[in-house]
């Protein structure tokens, strides 16, 4: 069975993995700090692990190359893309999704097909203009 791995576990990674995981994934999740998997659900169902991403040893360990699917929510714009093409190029993940901060990291990341960034800013701003707009207003 492929697995997800989730680099990070802020609010935004604990949210993937939780979901994840309610979906019947199996589901690493990936954080240095140990007290960050406190946001995971009571009931989460994966594999929390401390580890330094930017070690990709430490990847290795973990079985990061046997992954479907990465999702890194790492907050850290650099380590992010590191991460990005690392999962992408070197260990082969079919998909990688990544959020950067910064809208313009997309063009280091838009010759690999199977790396797809969101942007938060993007997200919010585009949210704010459909709302103006009369949008719908959940």
């Amino acid at each position: 069975m492929k697995r997800t791995y989730v680099i990070g576990c802020g609010k935004l990674g604990a949210s993937i993995a939780n979901d994840c995981s309610r979906r019947g994934l199996e589901v690493i999740v990936i954080d240095a700090d140990p007290s960050s998997f406190a946001l995971l659900d009571d009931d989460f169902s994966g594999d929390p692990k401390v580890a330094d991403a930017s070690d990709l040893d430490a990847l290795k360990a973990l079985g990061i190359e046997n992954s479907n699917e990465a999702y890194i929510t790492t907050g850290n714009d650099n380590l992010s893309l590191f991460l990005a093409h690392a999962c992408a190029i070197l260990f082969e993940i079919p998909y990688v999704y990544v959020r950067f901060d910064d809208p313009a990291l997309g063009i280091l990341v838009q010759s690999q097909s199977n790396i797809k960034p969101v942007y938060p800013f993007q997200l919010t701003r585009d949210r704010l203009s459909l709302l103006r707009h009369g949008g719908n207003e959940e």
